[in-house]
């Protein structure tokens, strides 16, 4: 049966509509999904190879950079982060459009707003950067990568939480103060694991001790 055209109503109708906490807890969950998935394959299937370390000493379990690097690995990780990093640059304008609104009189936040934009950005380039180029590929380019995401990723955070802190100051809202609260936390457990991660990377590089990760997995 022929249709007649649809009525401006019709067509500018949602086709899906997702609410935006799914989408988000969906977003955020892609790299850990994968990255277990990843860990479980090369346990299973390559695990000389992927705990196989410079020193030729005993690694329990592969480091990230080798479980995300060999086949079929290489591709869920790419996967997982290419869903996640498109919506990450679209939330991250978001949130600039957000603090411009907040902080539009006030030029010190303002210019912490654009600073945050720039090392969202480049945060996410780099774990971009990191996961289509491997570790086994082009080393070097793989490291800055790395260097590039944790450093954007450590700066973004503290910009974040000063900017949360004025926004906490000033308005009263419980649901910003339990926002900031929670930035404050996650924060301090990432500089806590990154601060462990290269405590123990820069022994195992020194000593060559059973179970550390190799320098170049």
């Amino acid at each position: 049966m022929l249709q007649g055209p649809l009525s401006n109503l019709d067509r500018d109708r949602p086709l899906i509509r997702v609410p935006f906490t799914i989408f988000a807890v969906a977003t955020v969950l892609l790299p850990l999904t994968g990255l277990l998935v990843c860990l479980i394959t090369s346990l299973l299937y390559h695990y000389e190879d992927s705990t196989y370390t410079h020193c030729q000493v005993s690694n329990y379990l592969p480091s990230i950079s080798s479980a995300i690097s060999r086949v079929p690995e290489l591709y869920i990780w790419r996967s997982c982060i290419g869903l996640h990093s498109a919506p990450r640059y679209l939330v991250t304008v978001a949130y600039f459009n957000f603090y411009r609104g907040r902080f539009a009189a006030r030029l010190p936040e303002l210019l912490l707003s654009c600073l945050a934009l720039i090392c969202c950005v480049a945060e996410n380039t780099g774990l971009v950067l990191l996961t289509y180029v491997a570790s086994t590929e082009a080393y070097k380019v793989h490291k800055y990568g790395f260097i590039v995401f944790i450093a954007c990723s450590q700066l973004h955070m503290l910009i974040t939480c000063r900017l949360w802190y004025v926004i906490k100051r000033t308005y009263v809202s419980p649901e910003e103060k339990t926002s900031f609260l929670w930035k404050v936390r996650i924060f301090l457990f990432n500089i806590s694991c990154c601060a462990a991660a290269a405590y123990f990377f820069r022994r195992h590089n020194k000593y060559c001790e059973t179970g550390g990760e190799s320098s170049r997995c």
